[in-house]
């Protein structure tokens, strides 16, 4: 199921096959395949350590696969020509150096990756850090410092943005702002992951949903199916014919459907705790 795509055909698609991560005696990664395709917010669910952010790391050449590939555009990241300007991300909003103002972080990821000047300015804006832009970022709160990350993320104004738990931190403006940039950006024809273990979240910004636990492939369908698939009574927001961007699905139905899935599973019945990655 993990044939190469024709190049025409794997613009803004991540592939993720087979994919699998140990790290020593535990596997955090167990044998993962699911595509992401642009256009819609795809959310990347799971409880904590079902191997999201090691996957995502996969995905960035972070961590080497111990077998499978990823691949983005048809290419694994390392070989894409322009990374930045192919794929932003938000992984870790600490990892600035907290001496630089936000402005100079952004001008020297620009510089290093041969992005134009001007971009600094319009994702400072996009961003609301103009108030802050020339404050150190070791000084800026978490909210702050997760819109730091998300302006890098767009400084290359990628066709793929994979962003890691980006409400965390936010206040509940910057949590409606996020839900919104996440729509618009799928709205403009990007690949949008995002991944969350908050189904409240979910509920009110995804069209698609990859859930996983202890890193294997739970489920991999467009939020109604998903429901009408394990939610334990049928609800409105299960109705076919919900198109993206509509009126989103109740965060209770989802919730529930996403216990019961997970609940129901044999990994989430083990009693230890082994092999669980984040």
């Amino acid at each position: 199921m993990c044939g190469v795509a024709p190049a025409r055909e794997s613009v803004g698609v991540i592939e993720v096959c087979e994919l699998t991560k140990r790290f020593g005696a535990a596997t955090a990664v167990d044998g993962l395949s699911f595509h992401v395709r642009p256009g819609r917010v795809t959310g990347f669910l799971g409880p904590n350590g079902a191997g999201k952010s090691t996957t995502m790391r996969m995905m960035l050449g972070l961590d080497r696969p111990t077998s499978g590939h990823v691949r983005i555009h048809g290419l694994p990241y390392r070989r894409l020509r322009d990374p930045l300007r192919t794929v932003g991300s938000l992984l870790d909003a600490g990892a600035v150096h907290g001496g630089r103002t936000a402005r100079a972080h952004l001008r020297w990821l620009a510089r290093s990756n041969r992005i134009a000047e001007r971009r600094v300015g319009e994702v400072v804006e996009r961003t609301g850090l103009g108030p802050v832009a020339d404050r150190r970022a070791g000084t800026f709160s978490l909210g702050m410092a997760q819109r730091l990350g998300i302006a890098a993320a767009l400084l290359g104004d990628p066709a793929v943005l994979l962003l890691d738990e980006p409400v965390n931190g936010l206040d509940p403006e910057g949590i409606v702002w996020i839900r919104t940039l996440m729509r618009e950006l799928a709205a403009e024809g990007r690949t949008v992951l995002v991944s969350s273990h908050l189904m409240s979240e979910a509920a009110l910004t995804v069209d698609h949903l990859i859930v996983i636990g202890r890193g294997r492939l739970l489920a991999d369908s467009g939020t109604d199916e998903f429901l009408a698939r394990h939610a334990p009574a049928p609800t409105s927001a299960s109705a076919p014919g919900r198109s993206p961007g509509s009126e989103r699905m109740p965060a209770a139905p989802l919730e529930e459907a996403f216990l019961r899935l997970t609940g129901e599973s044999v990994e989430y019945r083990s009693g230890g705790t082994g092999g669980e990655g984040r």
